[in-house]
């Protein structure tokens, strides 16, 4: 069942005041309906979620200026100084799973799966790589998936690569650097950069040449205009599904997402209130908005983790 269906119509509940929430642009849509449900239930409650994006929403929150952050990465060491200089402490909740997916044109019947050196090739500052014939040419032998046929050069079109993605602001550019390129910000100068993913969906479905990356539960809600690159990392081409995110196998571009709470706003009942509608719903929103959920034994961990920082104010 999905939430909507669990969720039912409250009056005044007691609870009032405002929630503010930024950060990850990725996993807006889980916080954004969690709290839409626990608005309709606590009517005098506000909850704004904000998609600044994960650097920009750290910047924000270690300032004190929101009570919770969306990221899709941890916390930077540089961003957790900056919380502790401006004295706001803090903790993480694992709230969903999700995948990086690598994005086509639906009419893009050559590229079916690269592997992550490809991906390597292709994506670091510094590539020569501008066509997707030059990929082929670029790519030595050993840098194709077994589970492929080395094409030839006339196999791949010899048309410019059009390249989307999102900008520096996003934990999900800092993840997907990291681990495709080596470095985080290690980027080609000429891609696309976006602080929002649908910017990358449109980008990728109105061009044919055209590839872009994301989180995996954008390309659902768009799964009938466009089609995934599968990834190999050595063990076989994988998909961004429920089961190789949740084994790992969709490696390296799987991941936790986390709602980070600043812990001062847990003097107000509305914000201990939420928190625990947000646990005891996020494995249903997940699947409605195309994340993946996360195991009971973490939900069941992270309330046991709030009955004690909540002994300090109920």
């Amino acid at each position: 069942m999905g939430l909507s269906g669990c969720i039912t119509r409250g009056e005044d509940s007691g609870l009032e005041g405002e929630i503010v929430v930024d950060g990850s642009n990725t996993l807006r849509p889980n916080t954004a309906l969690v709290a839409e449900q626990f608005m309709w239930q606590n009517n005098q409650v506000e909850i704004p979620v904000r998609p600044a994006g994960t650097g920009a929403g750290f910047q924000q929150f270690c300032r004190g200026e929101t009570d919770l952050q969306n990221a899709s990465r941890e916390i930077a060491d540089d961003e957790a100084e900056m919380c502790e200089e401006n004295g706001v402490d803090w903790f993480r909740l694992d709230v969903v799973r999700d995948g990086i997916a690598i994005m086509k044109h639906e009419d893009n019947d050559w590229c079916d799966c690269l592997t992550t050196e490809q991906l390597g090739l292709l994506w670091e500052r510094g590539s020569e790589i501008e066509t997707w014939r030059d990929l082929v040419v670029e790519s030595d032998e050993d840098d194709w998936s077994d589970d492929i046929d080395v094409p030839d050069e006339s196999d791949w079109p010899d048309e410019p690569i059009s390249l989307y993605g999102r900008d520096s602001a996003s934990g999900t550019f800092d993840y997907f650097t990291e681990e495709i390129t080596g470095n985080v910000g290690n980027i080609r100068n000429d891609y696309s950069g976006t602080p929002d993913t649908n910017a990358i969906i449109r980008g990728v479905r109105d061009n044919r040449h055209a590839i872009g990356f994301g989180g995996a539960g954008y390309y659902y809600e768009n799964e009938d205009d466009l089609e995934l690159i599968e990834v190999d990392d050595g063990d076989g081409c994988e998909k961004p599904e429920p089961e190789t995110i949740r084994e790992g196998t969709y490696s390296p571009l799987s991941r936790p997402m986390y709602l980070y709470v600043r812990e001062r706003s847990l003097e107000r009942e509305e914000v201990r209130a939420f928190l625990r509608f947000y646990l005891d719903n996020t494995q249903a929103a997940s699947l409605d908005v195309g994340f993946f959920e996360v195991e009971d034994e973490t939900i069941e961990e992270q309330h046991e983790r709030l009955d004690e920082l909540y002994e300090d104010y109920e």
